[in-house]
């Protein structure tokens, strides 16, 4: 029988610890061999929490799965702050680029349910609302008008999804 074990784990740092650790010992495995491939998967994830899936097959074979961080953590590493705001609306801790919303709209491709790039891109805006960051200098809601609007067009002509 498949067994699958999913966690959280920091990006690039994974350990044999805890939730790794006792969740992978009783499957009879190499966890020390498991641990390593998990850390060059999230390496580009370093200092974030990363949603993995390791599948481990009657046969003892390993498959490791590596999801996006969340939105909110790709936001916070984008715009170089610690945490968001904690009273959004009315405090303002980072700024975004329209490039850099396309590039957290491209990690989460594969997780969010829009079929374009400009909706994929309004979600992400969306979440940076209760954090205090804005884009391009404006409030996101504000941003995801002028997005609608065809104001940020020219940026994105260059962009394929």
């Amino acid at each position: 029988m498949t067994s699958v074990v999913e966690a959280l784990v920091p990006g690039g740092k994974a350990n044999p610890g805890p939730p790794l650790g006792p969740a992978l010992g009783p499957l009879g495995i190499n966890i020390k061999e498991v641990v390593e491939k998990i850390n060059e998967k999230t390496r580009d994830y370093n200092g974030m929490q990363v949603p993995i899936k390791v599948i481990v097959a009657d046969d003892k074979s390993v498959e490791i799965e590596v999801g996006t961080p969340p939105t909110s953590a790709l936001i916070m590493q984008e715009a170089g702050i610690r945490k968001g705001s904690g009273t959004s609306g009315s405090e303002v801790v980072g700024n975004l680029s329209v490039q850099q919303v396309v590039k957290i709209a491209r990690m989460k491709r594969d997780d969010v349910l829009s079929y374009d790039l400009k909706a994929t891109m309004k979600e992400v805006m969306g979440t940076c609302v209760p954090m205090g960051v804005t884009i391009e200098n404006m409030a996101p809601k504000e941003c995801q008008k002028a997005l609608c609007e065809g104001s940020f067009d020219d940026a994105l002509a260059n962009e394929e999804w």
